[in-house]
């Protein structure tokens, strides 16, 4: 044999530039590229599972991420603002303002009406015959106005305010009550279609075990070509089960990832024990006057009676404290009215004055207006009157229907068990006996029904149960009833 002229570690680095530093590390580089290529294709092989959030996370996301409940919080902001906006009414009004005017100063003896202050004052002294040389003018003034007493207009539209504030919060705390009470709802309905997606999938399961078992039988001769006909259309239905139920699960994937203000088609829910317990009876409920809506729509009554009042105090008259002073320059000279055309001689100040005063105002033809709007402030109370009684006959007969639907669920809840174990051992006694040639494939299907119903009842059943907790907490208006029986 002949011998290769290199050490055996030489034949992988042959002699040359093959031992280059360069080469070498190329090499390497080659290696680490290779195992950087088959990690990241085991990791593409990797299932990705479904993201698993629990119920009190949930409640977190949707109170922070859902856009209506920030529309109301936002209203919340807007209120408070229009306190601090009424508030400056108690301030005093203080006006300044600065012009130039290029005119003539043409005037005549006798009284005009201001035309809502669109009519242009006298701008000169009386002359036998115009003159129509115009000519620079200046005017300044500064002014200050106090209503330092208005008969409480300012302090009603404040406390109208205010409760258009406490409106808005009490809006806001029924709209995240109504929308947690959806969210958990939503939650119970996912967990639900989670596990029926489960159970008819084991139900395809045994469909397909027994379709092969019946075709083995079919082809050996030992059973009628009609059970294989039997089996294949009881295999198809189990099929479509299980598509309907998954199409039920990812519909209502949907709705709940909405309501946490994220649309994933990924999301799981955990079941957080809710299939390992029933509810326990809650212990006195909270009385349904003490629901987020009953006081939101206290809120609203509240609302209206603040802003008739406002509207009622309206009509009252203002006494203001008044001081002003103001200068003025003409380019026709108050000595000698001769005229001046150019520009500063017009802008120059060649009078002053000041003025201190109280002044009151009060319109009397007024009273028409504000009696009407008073009526119409009245009628809207009345409104949200018979608008809290509504909504107080729908929480009691809510509050006593949840009670009748809460025994009753959990009734139904204990007896599936019973169902389950029967239809088992219903479904056993009747393989063992097509086994052994004592019963036909139909009753054979027919028990395997049977135990799928059972199946799908006992999670509908736990899940009614919780879900009829749930709406007992809704009418007392008290998460809590709900909360404190899971675990975090």
């Amino acid at each position: 044999m002949k011998h290769s002229q290199y050490h055996p570690v030489s034949r992988l680095f042959p002699p040359g530039n093959a031992h280059s530093k360069e080469r070498f590390t190329h090499r390497i580089f080659n290696i680490k590229s290779g195992w950087l290529a088959l990690v990241f294709a085991m990791l593409a092989c990797i299932p990705a599972y479904p993201q698993q959030i629990k119920l009190h996370e949930a409640l977190e996301q949707g109170k922070g991420n859902f856009p209506f409940l920030k529309a109301k919080q936002a209203e919340i902001h807007g209120a408070e603002s229009r306190i601090k906006s009424v508030k400056t009414d108690y301030l005093p009004a203080f006006i300044v303002q600065d012009q130039y005017t290029y005119a003539t100063s043409n005037s005549v003896a006798g009284a005009f009406l201001p035309n809502e202050g669109s009519a242009l004052s006298p701008s000169g002294g009386i002359r036998p015959e115009n003159y129509y040389t115009a000519t620079f003018g200046s005017f300044t003034t500064a002014m200050v106005d106090w209503r330092v007493f208005n008969f409480g207009k300012i302090k009603a539209n404040v406390n109208a305010a205010k409760a258009d504030l406490a409106r808005a919060q009490a809006d806001y705390e029924n709209e995240l009550f109504q929308h947690q009470v959806k969210i958990i709802d939503a939650y119970l309905l996912l967990l639900i279609n989670q596990k029926l997606v489960g159970a008819q999938r084991q139900n395809l399961e045994r469909a397909l075990i027994f379709k092969r078992v019946t075709d083995a039988a079919v082809s050996s001769g030992m059973r009628p070509g009609v059970d294989s006909s039997l089996a294949a259309a009881e295999y198809a239905k189990a099929q479509l089960l299980l598509l309907e139920s998954q199409r039920s699960e990812k519909a209502q994937r949907l709705r709940f990832s909405e309501l946490t203000g994220e649309l994933r088609d990924s999301i799981q829910v955990d079941t957080m024990g809710f299939y390992s317990q029933l509810p326990a009876v809650p212990g006195d409920a909270a009385s349904f006057l003490k629901n987020p809506a009953l006081r939101f729509s206290q809120a609203q009554i509240d609302a209206s009676l603040a802003r008739s009042v406002a509207v009622k105090r309206s009509y009252l008259p203002s006494v203001s404290l008044v001081g002003a002073g103001w200068g003025r320059g003409s380019g026709v000279s108050n000595k000698d009215d001769s005229f001046r055309t150019d520009f500063s001689s017009g802008v120059k100040y060649q009078v002053y004055n000041y003025l201190f005063g109280i002044s009151t105002r009060w319109n009397l033809t007024n009273i028409f207006k504000v009696r009407n709007d008073y009526h119409a402030e009245q009628f809207q109370v009345e409104r949200f009157k018979s608008l809290y009684q509504t909504q107080q006959l729908q929480l009691d007969r809510q509050s006593r229907e949840s009670e009748i639907q809460f025994q009753l669920s959990l009734a139904q809840a204990r007896l599936t068990p019973v169902q389950l174990a029967a239809a088992q051992r219903a479904f056993n006694q009747a393989e063992a006996r097509y086994q052994s040639g004592m019963t036909d494939l139909f009753t054979l299907a027919q028990s395997v029904n049977a135990l799928n119903r059972a199946e799908v009842d006992k999670f509908v059943t736990n899940g009614n149960a919780w879900r009829s907790l749930l709406l007992k907490a809704a009418a007392a208006g008290d998460l809590e009833i709900f909360l404190s029986q899971i675990n975090p």
